[in-house]
């Protein structure tokens, strides 16, 4: 197994593994202010976070459980930044859609930037044939109020081709986040 070059990340994008797709570095938005740098890299690509985003709420003082989570543990928000409340955590998705080929391994780490502020992020890695958009998951170590930006870098996705395929795929397993849109909670 070894890991794919920005070279090999353009070609398989062209073949629509990642949508949309920025083929260089950008740090500049359009208007001309500074944003956290998405894009693709030497050896990945940083993901964007769109703009929904479920915030982690203890209101109605519920179990978070796995096998059976409820959805009220959270309150939806549509912005251009989302607060993350002190030790505490924030759902989103990427804007980029992905279709991982079937010989491939992605595995997703933190910018530098966002840690550097105690804002951690956390994605199980993308199987071969898995597709859709990335839930993210943010968490705040820190004891202030932490800011993620929308339409910025959040994550670097590192691609990982086997040299041989596998023998069963997340889509031949039929996985239960195959195709998700949209933040997607957990699944049993």
């Amino acid at each position: 197994m070894s890991i794919k070059s920005d070279k090999w990340i353009r070609r398989m994008a062209a073949q629509g593994m990642i949508e949309p797709f920025e083929p260089g570095q950008v740090r500049v938005a359009a208007d001309g202010h500074k944003i956290v740098s998405y894009g693709t890299s030497s050896y990945g690509y940083d993901v964007r976070c769109a703009d929904e985003f479920k915030i982690f709420t203890n209101i109605n003082s519920t179990i978070v459980d796995p096998k059976a989570f409820d959805p009220k543990s959270f309150i939806d928000v549509k912005s251009d930044v989302c607060i993350i409340p002190p030790n505490s955590f924030a759902l989103a998705r990427t804007v980029e859609y992905f279709r991982i080929p079937r010989s491939t391994l992605v595995v997703c780490l933190g910018k530098s930037t966002y840690a550097r502020c105690g804002i951690i992020v956390n994605v199980t890695p993308l199987e071969p044939e898995w597709e859709g958009h990335v839930t993210l998951e943010f968490s705040n170590t820190t004891t202030l109020p932490a800011k993620i930006y929308a339409n910025e870098g959040v994550a670097q996705m590192l691609f990982y081709e086997s040299d041989e395929v596998c023998e069963t795929s997340y889509k031949d397993r039929g996985g239960k986040y195959q195709g998700q849109r949209g933040v997607t909670l957990p699944r049993t």
